[in-house]
């Protein structure tokens, strides 16, 4: 084999190689958030009041804690979706190797990471100061239901089955998802400051892989389907492990809640054979049968809520997108109207 060859060779999945180096990071950089946490511990927090309530705020604000953490926010925001918008700009292709975009949206976040660990440390406060604690889990829903919808022409939405979605919904889904997944992981991730509660360690952990893969934008590995789902099914384990962390017993509702769009919509997007998924749906109904016959059948509700709620919230978003797709319409035909021509 020629240098040139080897060269080229070597070269061809620089996008899987920042993938790996990534994942690195991300799991060094939540080492350091819970070596770091124990001189956090001292700050005094207001007592707990409630599911609504989000615990870890300063009891006494300050402006210049609360401009920090939004001009932080801000500035990292507005990074992100300008290099998105200049990657579009640009009619970039797909490609195994680096857009110079992608090397600043690394930086940029990478950046961003670090700022807010020195944030966190000298100031405490995120966002959750001013917002609700359910805006930042409402923007993370709203991510996946996106997802399900944008990913439903390649693996359907039931069991394989698409749903016939106009072609100009999924398009505008796909066009504009990025600027949405880049708010709603920014958002979140400047909500909560970076203490070391194995809740919010796995929360960061997560949301450093979102950051991840929304700096790959245009590379192939940011289209790769196992990669993809990976960044899906991470919510489940997020999600249940909250759940018993918190020791509110509700982990199943997570657990099955989640592994039940698993089975329903997003096993079906890996290319696994028939009998495979025969066997993750038997596993799946085996394992409720054996933690509900001593948990209760009265609470077996517990797994349809979340897919109940995700699969209504994919038919609103869509329908969302269709009624402003047709208000745009109807505005741009209301100020250049059709003007019909006489014929001779």
């Amino acid at each position: 084999m020629t240098t040139t060859a080897q060269a080229s060779q070597s070269n061809q999945r620089k996008d899987l190689m920042v993938l790996w180096g990534g994942i690195i990071f991300s799991l060094a950089f939540t080492g350091l958030i819970w070596w770091a946490g124990g001189r956090l511990d001292a700050i005094e927090l207001l007592p707990d009041q409630g599911v609504a309530w989000y615990y870890w705020r300063l009891p006494d604000p300050t402006l210049v804690t609360r401009a920090i953490a939004w001009i932080s926010y801000l500035a990292h925001q507005v990074a992100i979706w300008w290099l998105i918008y200049t990657a579009q700009k640009s009619n970039l292709k797909y490609t195994t190797n680096l857009h110079k975009v992608n090397i600043y949206a690394l930086a940029v976040n990478a950046f961003f990471i670090a700022w807010h660990f020195v944030q966190t440390h000298l100031w405490y406060d995120g966002l959750a100061q001013d917002v609700s604690i359910f805006s930042s889990q409402g923007s993370v829903i709203v991510l996946l239901v996106w997802i399900m919808l944008m990913e439903n022409p390649r693996r359907g939405l039931f069991f394989g089955k698409k749903v016939p979605f106009s072609q100009i919904i999924i398009r505008f889904a796909r066009k504009y998802h990025g600027y949405f997944f880049a708010w709603a992981t920014i958002y979140t991730f400047w909500y909560h400051p970076m203490v070391s509660t194995s809740g919010h360690l796995i929360g960061f952990l997560y949301m450093f892989l979102l950051l991840l893969q929304g700096s790959l934008f245009f590379t192939r590995i940011h289209i790769n389907r196992w990669w993809m789902f990976a960044n899906e099914f991470a919510v489940l384990v997020h999600g249940s492990l909250v759940a018993v962390m918190q020791g509110n017993g509700i982990w199943p509702m997570f657990a099955f809640g989640f592994g039940g769009v698993f089975i329903i919509t997003q096993m079906h997007g890996l290319g696994l054979s028939r009998w495979v998924k025969w066997v993750l749906l038997l596993l799946y109904i085996g394992l409720v049968l054996w933690v509900y016959s001593e948990r209760g059948w009265a609470n077996l509700n517990e797994i349809i809520r979340i897919p109940v709620i995700d699969y209504v919230a994919v038919f609103v978003l869509a329908g969302l997108f269709w009624l402003g797709l047709s208000l745009a319409r109807l505005i741009r035909n209301w100020r250049s109207p059709n003007v019909e021509l006489s014929q001779g």
